[in-house]
């Protein structure tokens, strides 16, 4: 970098940066900003979004004040009730509707996005805000599961920086700043607590209650990804984003079992060196670091503590516990239209789990079905792939005689 480029960034890191909150009432929204209110000296919050929940998403925007609160779910009657409303964060503007949050992206008086709404909707934002250059701290995974390559080309051709939040490939991203760079990268070991049901017998697998998916021994997450915990479908689709983040084959991405959940991934080097990146589970640590990237503040994540005995430990994976794994990988492998396709049936299947429709070990033989009976595109537009998107969500409903 040349001296003046060098200036140049310095500046910039040294002038507040206005953040976009996508997604600001669910768990990562909410730990992003506790982050923002410890580092208010250098960040402030510009905008705040929500699809649903509004009494929350009404006390965030009291506290925090954004320029602009935009709500993206359907226009109703209690939407139009928050419209109206003054009190507490009269300085917001307050607006509804994706074309809106779309443009408040593209604006000039945003710098950084974190990107958190989850799943397949917030695909379109994450897009918006790679063309108009940002800062995208990228923790909706399906962004990349569904449209890895669209992704990757808007991020190169709007000059933006793609930063990952999820703490497994910050944990690579941070290994691999630590190591000698990419080219020396022999693969990547991605860990996985291995979800509340680790130690269940295979066989009682089938009889898991949705208390019992949803009692995650180690992190504290949203209903949804704390099933795909214990189907291991998380980690089926980190694969993916494994493969799009870090220019990687799949060959290259190895998943181990780390319990503790203080590893939260590794990288091996060509002379077998390894470089992890641990802390305790606490997802304020990759989210500060993909905000303040390249520079280090005191974070108000939970340290390890030294003092104490502390044990890890990791298993290779047993696929007949986690068959949802190896749909990761043979996507990751063909790329194209199989990434929509398993987002959404998997999306689709975790729904029934939680209303009681279906079982756990249905959610990986429903998500085999539907990719396997797709009509497969390697080289699929932004439309194709929201109708496969649509598509796979109706085929989970059929494969199980269930009205849409």
């Amino acid at each position: 970098m040349s001296g003046i480029k060098k200036q140049l960034a310095e500046n910039q890191r040294n002038q507040i940066q206005n953040v976009a909150v996508l997604g600001a009432t669910g768990s990562i929204g909410h730990s992003t900003l506790d982050v923002l209110s410890h580092l208010s000296d250098r960040f402030r919050i510009a905008l705040l979004s929500c699809h649903q929940r509004l009494d929350r998403f009404q006390e965030q925007c009291d506290r925090f004040k954004p320029r602009r609160a935009i709500v993206t779910g359907p226009r109703n009657a209690e939407v139009d009730a928050w419209l109206q409303k003054t009190d507490g964060c009269s300085e917001t503007v307050r607006e509804v509707g994706t074309t809106r949050l779309i443009e408040a992206i593209e604006s000039d008086e945003i710098d950084i996005v974190v990107a958190a709404i989850v799943g397949c909707a917030g695909l379109e934002s994450s897009l918006a805000a790679a063309l108009a250059g940002k800062r995208l701290g990228l923790a909706n995974k399906e962004s990349l599961v569904v449209a890895g390559e669209m992704l990757i080309n808007a991020v190169r051709s709007g000059g933006a920086e793609l930063l990952p939040i999820d703490s497994e490939h910050s944990a690579i991203f941070q290994s691999i700043q630590s190591g000698q760079g990419k080219s020396e990268v022999q693969r990547i070991i991605l860990t996985a607590s291995g979800g509340p049901l680790r130690k269940w017998p295979v066989g009682d697998l089938e009889n898991a209650t949705v208390e019992d998916a949803l009692a995650h021994p180690t992190w504290n997450m949203g209903r949804k990804i704390t099933v795909d915990s214990a189907t291991m479908m998380n980690k089926a689709l980190e694969v993916i984003e494994a493969k799009w983040l870090f220019d990687l084959t799949p060959e290259q991405i190895t998943v181990v079992i780390h319990p503790q959940s203080t590893i939260h991934s590794m990288v091996e080097f060509c002379d077998g060196s390894v470089i992890a990146q641990l802390s305790p589970p606490d997802m304020r640590l990759p989210i500060q670091y993909a905000l303040t990237y390249p520079d280090r503040f005191p974070s108000p994540a939970y340290k390890i503590d030294w003092g104490t005995p502390h044990q890890m430990e990791w298993y290779p994976v047993d696929p007949e516990r986690y068959p949802a794994l190896e749909l990761g990988f043979e996507v990751a492998k063909r790329g194209g239209t199989t990434g929509a396709v398993l987002n959404g049936a998997n999306e689709a299947a975790v729904e029934l789990f939680l209303n009681r429709k279906i079982r756990l070990t249905e959610i990986a033989k429903i998500c085999r079905s539907v990719l396997n009976h797709h009509d497969y595109s390697p080289s699929p537009a932004l439309d194709e792939l929201m109708r496969l998107d649509r598509w796979s969500r109706e085929e989970v409903f059929r494969w199980i005689n269930i009205p849409c």
